[in-house]
């Protein structure tokens, strides 16, 4: 009976370690930084019926562009950016929404980027961009 137990225990033991050895890898995110951001109208094309969230209401349609620094030396794939925009008045364009869209690929080194957002129209320009970053993976996740 006692060599059952101990059969049974170093069974599990062997287990556990052969399983925490062979697990998957981690996927990290990285971070990527955002700088020098600016925005400016959208062309017509794609301005002509812009709409909010989805909503019949006006809006202003924008082009959000900058540099993206990628540091890892790793090309980062479906970077998702975050950031706060607020209009002229301090009051939040995009509200209780940090994510406002991502980056396909963002190859090592620093790279252009560029994010269509749609403004409500009663919020007035000039926009202000704060604290935008970004992070994604070296290899697609989930496809």
């Amino acid at each position: 009976m006692k060599f059952r137990i101990l059969s049974v225990i170093f069974s599990v033991c062997l287990w556990v370690l052969v399983t925490s050895l062979w697990a998957a890898p981690a996927w990290a995110l990285i971070p990527i930084q955002l700088q020098d951001l600016s925005y400016k109208d959208c062309p017509p094309e794609l301005a002509e019926g812009a709409v909010s969230s989805g909503s019949s209401q006006e809006a202003y349609c924008f082009i959000i562009t900058g540099k993206a620094n990628n540091t890892s030396g790793k090309m980062v794939v479906d970077a998702d950016i975050f950031g706060r925009i607020y209009d002229s008045t301090n009051n939040p364009v995009m509200q209780n929404r940090g994510r406002l869209g991502s980056i396909d690929t963002v190859p090592p080194g620093i790279s252009d980027f560029e994010l269509r957002i749609s403004v409500p129209s009663n919020l007035e320009p000039p926009l202000q961009l704060k604290q935008f970053k970004a992070s994604g993976f070296t290899s697609r996740i989930g496809r």
